[in-house]
């Protein structure tokens, strides 16, 4: 698609010069929530990194626009898109109906799964309305996560809801929490990989149902930006066909 396609949407805020086919353009502005590393965190310098920012800036380049980034906290982010503090999010948001009633997704940029994640020497089982009764699960509050844990074990278990996925990880560093229910690339990075404590993964990676995991992870939009949604997809198909995608995702997962 052409950029100029876009353009008459005013979510760019295009000024077409008269006899000119050119047009001066602002950044895309682009809601993430920071730091979910391995999707989305700060380098020691302060920048921001990760395969959500990569693939983003990589879109916006395919595109031929340029991605401004606002960090915005996880329980404002549908709301300041909709406040137009941004004109997208693409931050790890798992694409569900519940969310559709309220943004318009892009296609899918990527499935991980869910996982359960506990201390080394913490004996909990295969995850189950009996192993998990009595314990204190943690989940990130307003995810999916949240309300898988909160459906299916909220009636045995005690589950505490975060702001942050660090500031989970603190509560099981310091052993109050026996379990967290995460997005597996996080709670890879962020407990498996994080040389703080001795962490394992509990039980089989979880997908199903789709009623809480959805289709994967999808670029939000305001729903009736539908020609900037095209222009995202269309560019999403571009660099999968040309291996940008791929290389960008070896560089946070590895070699598939």
């Amino acid at each position: 698609m052409k950029f100029q396609k876009i353009l008459s949407l005013g979510v760019i805020g295009a000024t077409l010069v008269a006899g000119s086919a050119s047009a001066e353009v602002r950044d895309i502005r682009i809601g993430v929530d920071v730091p979910y590393e391995p999707m989305e965190f700060r380098t020691p310098e302060g920048e921001l990194t990760g395969f959500d920012i990569d693939l983003g800036n990589a879109l916006c380049a395919e595109i031929g626009i340029q991605c401004e980034w606002v960090v915005q906290g996880w329980d404002g982010i549908i709301p300041g898109l909709q406040a137009r503090k941004y004109d997208a999010i693409m931050s790890s948001m798992t694409i569900n109906e519940q969310r559709r009633e309220q943004v318009l997704f892009s296609d899918p940029y990527i499935t991980p799964p869910s996982a359960w994640f506990a201390p080394g020497d913490v004996e909990i089982g295969t995850p189950s309305d009996d192993t998990l009764e009595g314990l204190t699960l943690g989940v990130q509050r307003g995810t999916l996560q949240d309300n898988y844990v909160t459906d299916m074990y909220g009636d045995v278990a005690d589950v505490n809801r975060y702001a942050t996925a660090d500031d989970m990880v603190l509560d099981m560093d310091s052993g109050r929490l026996d379990a967290a229910f995460l997005d597996f690339p996080i709670g890879k990075s962020t407990l498996l990989e994080s040389g703080a404590g001795d962490y394992k993964v509990v039980g089989e990676k979880i997908t199903e149902p789709k009623e809480y995991f959805g289709e994967g992870f999808g670029i939000a939009f305001r729903q009736r930006d539908k020609e900037l949604a095209a222009a995202f997809n269309e560019a999403l198909a571009t660099l999968k066909s040309n291996g940008t995608y791929d290389e960008i995702h070896a560089t946070y997962f590895g070699e598939e």
